[in-house]
Formats: structure tokens, C-alpha cells, sequence
């Protein structure tokens, strides 16, 4: 149960992530910093999730029907 409650923890850090990087790119009209910022932490959550259900996966942590 912990294991899929990091999934979905990690999933809204993604999401939160992309809606920052759009709003920082209307904000700053694509010349600051911030942008790149929120995509970089957007592309390395969303490697650390594609990780953990690797491992879920491989472990067998997921319920299979």
C-alpha cells in the first residue's frame, strides 16, 4: 500500500511540475530561468517514477487479476 502511495505522490509532483513550467513560461514569457527549473524537475521525477514501477514490476508488488 506504501508503494502505491509513492506512485501516486510521485505522479502529482509530475503534474504540479508541468503546470509550474507553463505557468512560469506565460510569466516570464519564455526568458527566465524558472521554466527550464520546473521541466528539469519535471523530467527527473517523472525517470525516478518510470524506476519504481520498474521495480514494483520486477518484484512483484503489484496485484495481478
Amino acid at each position: 500500500m506504501l508503494f502505491k502511495l509513492i506512485i501516486i505522490l510521485m505522479l502529482l509532483i509530475v503534474l504540479i511540475s508541468l503546470f509550474s513550467g507553463l505557468f512560469f513560461l506565460n510569466r516570464d514569457a519564455g526568458h527566465g530561468r524558472r521554466t527550464a527549473r520546473a521541466l528539469t524537475v519535471r523530467i527527473a521525477a517523472s525517470l525516478v517514477l518510470f524506476g519504481l514501477l520498474m521495480l514494483g514490476f520486477h518484484l512483484g508488488w503489484f496485484a495481478r487479476s
